[in-house]
């Protein structure tokens, strides 16, 4: 079984990306170890330590990043590009707006610094971005959503997806329950779902682009 590692900016991230490679992989039982921020194993909706985007930094600049390598066969790292400026990339330049996709290339770059030249040299075919712009609500928004405008929203996303949590589910995500955000994403654990929407946003589509691009093989337990 191949297992992936996961840094985020925090818990409610990574019950959405485990969803995504769920759907992704069409394996409800992925070998997935939270790396930053670690989960609580006695209560998973609970984690140890701090999340935020730089503790995302600072744990890719640690000896603790260096040497997960050595136990996951793959790391993904997930940062949202909402505050970006915070940590020295902009948004925009004299030409207007970056696309997402030109904002994803500048993020990967900073963490690139972040890690340092050499290592990253050796590590980089093992790391999967999960760059979120510019948060990775905006990700959820295909799932409810018909218009193609709504669904690959980059801006006030979370305002926008609660409208329909409060009609669909009767709730709003505001406080990051991740009994809600499991609830939401568990739609993206079914591999047809997620294939069908992907595509609609654009940096869930650079996401899943990332892991095509692996070329991961998963082979079940009973296959081995």
């Amino acid at each position: 079984m191949i297992n992936l590692g996961l840094i985020t900016e925090g818990l409610t991230d990574q019950i959405v990306i485990e969803n995504i490679l769920r759907g992704y992989f069409n394996n409800p039982d992925l070998d997935i170890t939270w790396l930053q921020p670690e989960r609580d194993e006695n209560d998973e909706n609970k984690f140890t330590g701090y999340g935020s985007w730089s503790q995302v930094f600072a744990y890719c600049r640690s000896i603790d990043f260096q040497l997960s390598f050595q136990s996951n066969d793959y790391i993904i790292i997930q940062i949202d590009t909402d505050v970006s400026e915070e940590y020295g990339i902009p948004q925009q330049d004299e030409n207007g707006e970056f696309t997402p996709e030109e904002l994803i290339v500048k993020v990967i770059e900073k963490f690139k610094q972040e890690i340092g030249e050499d290592f990253y040299s050796k590590c980089q075919q093992q790391i999967i971005w999960a760059i979120s712009v510019h948060s990775i609500e905006c990700w959820l928004l295909p799932l409810y959503y018909q218009d193609k405008k709504k669904k690959s929203k980059l801006k006030n996303c979370l305002e926008t997806l609660n409208k329909e949590l409060i009609k669909k589910h009767n709730f709003r995500i505001d406080a990051k329950n991740p009994e809600y955000y499991r609830t939401i994403s568990q739609q993206y654990s079914k591999h047809k779902v997620l294939m069908a929407c992907y595509q609609d946003n654009p940096s869930l589509n650079s996401f899943v682009v990332e892991i095509a691009s692996k070329e991961i093989v998963m082979v079940l337990e009973d296959e081995w």
